[in-house]
């Protein structure tokens, strides 16, 4: 299986004491969002964690704990924007302390396993276009050499994220605008040696030399593990292309405070949600009442027989 920490929340930047006590302890419990009693025991054992996926804004708390993770194949979604604190309002400075961060990642684990994520693009007065390109530019040279390649999306407006960013007044991009914007964006990635992907984006940017890419990314799983992988599409959304993993977070813990974000309802929601946090629990805040119930999820490793394993001379046959 494989694992993601998390499309819900940062665990890696609050909550890397509770992922690594769950490490040790060899499961987690998750609720299902869609039915509140409903908490599911998911297995840890390296026999059936093929890759663990991270998404993160801030891995700093992690960076000393990786060896931690020796038993573990993985990979981090690093989102590194040009947006100020009216956007991400919680963030630490970019140029100076999250850049540095970045480089520091890949330092330790591999440009490889370390993908950038310039998203969601959102355009209004002060996020221009042109100012997107200038802190593309900025940040692609200055990560140059510590990632294979970064991935693009523009912004999604559900009903609550609209809410959460109305006073951003913000400004709709017609296709060619999107393509124009898209394609100067690959061609900064190409000097500085890297490849641009889309995220579940409807509008198709092939002729500007960007593919539609996959967060949990089969491709890339199989070459961090050198194992084939058996995975099914997740099917979340209709241009998402990713493998199906199992979701680690929660909703409404994230204390990022980004305007933009589809996992948290609202502030106000988070603050009484991370009251309840506690690293030693299999639950990443909240508690487990007297009318939950618990049921052991049967998961299992996507890899591949070893004979139904290509061999470089079957490739040369």
């Amino acid at each position: 299986m494989i694992v993601s920490a998390s499309r819900r929340t940062d665990i890696p930047s609050y909550y890397s004491d509770w992922f690594c006590n769950r490490i040790k302890e060899g499961f987690y419990y998750v609720r299902n969002p869609m039915n509140a009693h409903q908490i599911s025991k998911v297995s840890l054992s390296p026999e059936l964690v093929d890759c663990i996926v991270f998404w993160t804004k801030n891995p700093i708390p992690m960076l000393n704990r990786l060896d931690e993770l020796r038993d573990y194949d993985y990979y981090f979604q690093f989102t590194l924007t040009g947006y100020d604190k009216d956007v991400e309002q919680n963030l630490p400075d970019k140029h100076e302390v999250l850049v540095p961060a970045f480089r520091k990642l890949s330092e330790k684990i591999g440009s490889q396993r370390v993908i950038w994520r310039y998203d969601p693009i959102l355009i209004n007065e002060k996020y221009t276009i042109q100012y997107h390109i200038e802190e593309f530019r900025k940040m692609a040279y200055s990560l140059q050499g510590y990632t294979r390649k970064a991935i693009i999306s523009f912004v999604d407006l559900y009903e609550k994220t609209k809410r959460n960013m109305a006073d951003l007044h913000m400004l709709e991009l017609g296709e060619e605008q999107m393509k124009d914007l898209a394609g100067q964006i690959a061609q900064i990635a190409r000097e500085c040696g890297m490849v641009v992907e889309s995220c579940a984006e409807k509008i198709d940017l092939e002729s500007v030399g960007i593919k539609h890419g996959h967060c949990i990314d089969k491709e890339l799983i199989e070459e961090i593990t050198g194992c084939s992988m058996d995975g099914k599409r997740d099917g979340q959304r209709e241009a998402c292309g990713c493998l199906a993993c199992e979701e680690m977070g929660t909703y409404n813990t994230c204390k990022n405070g980004c305007r933009y974000c589809y996992a948290n309802f609202n502030y106000a929601a988070v603050k009484e949600s991370v009251k309840t946090y506690d690293p030693d629990s299999p639950l990443l805040c909240g508690t487990i009442g007297p009318h939950d119930r618990i049921t052991e999820r049967k998961v299992k490793s996507l890899k591949k027989p070893k004979d139904d394993q290509l061999t470089l001379a079957d490739y040369m046959k």
